[in-house]
């Protein structure tokens, strides 16, 4: 992620389908925050049953999945649900410097994105350290 400067990477199974992703905020919660080793298998840290969209998807329909979801990244699939790319926040608010989406559009869409959530958060399997809590 530091190499490629991503914040988000599709995890895939030998067949390229999306199984899951990581997140630079699923790294920071679910294993630097709680003390993980850098060992600790993708398994255990990725956001499985991944939402994802198509290439034919309108992009209304993905700012309406990304409010709704309250993700800021959305995986695009083929029909095989195989891992396309990804479109991001910050590629609908460069689409709207090329106006093909209004500043407004994009305003509400980050706005709704960041709004608090109403999902149950994952509980930390074991306490954040002192350690840990230095390291964020």
């Amino acid at each position: 992620m530091r190499d490629n400067d991503c914040g988000v990477v599709p995890i895939v199974d030998d067949s390229r389908r999306v199984i899951g992703i990581v997140t630079d905020r699923d790294l920071a919660i679910r294993t630097i925050a709680v003390g993980k080793s850098p060992d600790t298998r993708l398994s255990e840290v990725m956001t499985p049953n991944v939402h994802c969209c198509t290439a034919d998807d309108d992009l209304r329909d993905v700012e309406r999945k990304m409010a709704e979801l309250q993700v800021r990244r959305i995986c695009i699939c083929d029909a095989g649900g195989r891992c396309m790319g990804i479109i991001s926040q910050a590629d609908i608010a460069r689409a709207a410097h090329d106006n093909s989406v209004s500043e407004q559009e994009v305003a509400l869409i980050v706005e709704q994105i960041s709004e608090p959530s109403q999902r149950t958060r994952i509980k930390r399997e074991t306490p954040v350290s002192d350690e840990a809590t230095a390291q964020l």
